[in-house]
């Protein structure tokens, strides 16, 4: 098609007209063949350079997918690396207390042991961002907590959790487990007739 144009440019011959010459041209709102066939090779070169931008910017585009893939694949296979470093002391801390827990008989100290390795896990996931949720006493919050049971309790005021059988927790506001708990009610008083 360019070709063509070309050629009907250089003749003159475009559809219903009559073939330029160089000594036609040259009023107002007329080109010259040398003119036409100069604008022509600057629009083709224009043309040129609008695809290799274009190739150039698909590429990229390319690139950029092929690499955010890869980088969250990355995340999702070292994204607890950070909570893992942070677990390791721990996991060091009980292998201590287990083999002194073989070689002595003073169960006190291995307790002690044993808390302190507690604390040092509850530090952990604080600072991973996850929160116990507090129930025992606390008015029941279907949000957070898991009634398991009913109970009567004269020590404890209607829908007030009276105990709980496992702990709860948030993961940066957002509930993680719920935490499992029986539920007060009031008795029902009973009119004697």
């Amino acid at each position: 098609m360019v070709k063509k144009a070309k050629k009907d440019i250089v003749e003159g011959t475009s559809e219903g007209q009559e073939p330029l010459t160089g000594g036609q041209a040259g009023g107002d709102g007329e080109y010259k063949i040398e003119d036409l066939i100069q604008k022509l090779h600057e629009k083709e070169k224009e043309a040129a350079d609008n695809y290799d931008r274009y190739m150039r910017a698909a590429a990229d585009l390319e690139n950029y997918k092929k690499r955010a893939n890869r980088e969250k694949a990355d995340c999702i296979k070292y994204g607890q690396e950070n909570l893992i470093k942070d677990i390791l002391p721990m996991v060091d801390s009980l292998g201590r207390a287990m083999e002194h827990a073989c070689n002595s008989n003073d169960f006190e100290a291995f307790r002690e042991g044993l808390k302190l390795v507690q604390n040092q896990l509850n530090c952990c996931l604080e600072k991973h961002g996850v929160e116990k949720i507090e129930a025992t006493g606390r008015d029941f919050d279907p949000n957070v907590h898991e009634a398991m049971l009913q109970v009567e309790s004269p020590e404890h005021g209607n829908n007030q959790v009276v105990e709980e059988f496992e702990k709860g927790y948030l993961l940066n506001g957002r509930l993680l487990r719920p935490a499992k708990v029986s539920v007060c009610r009031c008795p029902v008083k009973q009119d004697a007739q």
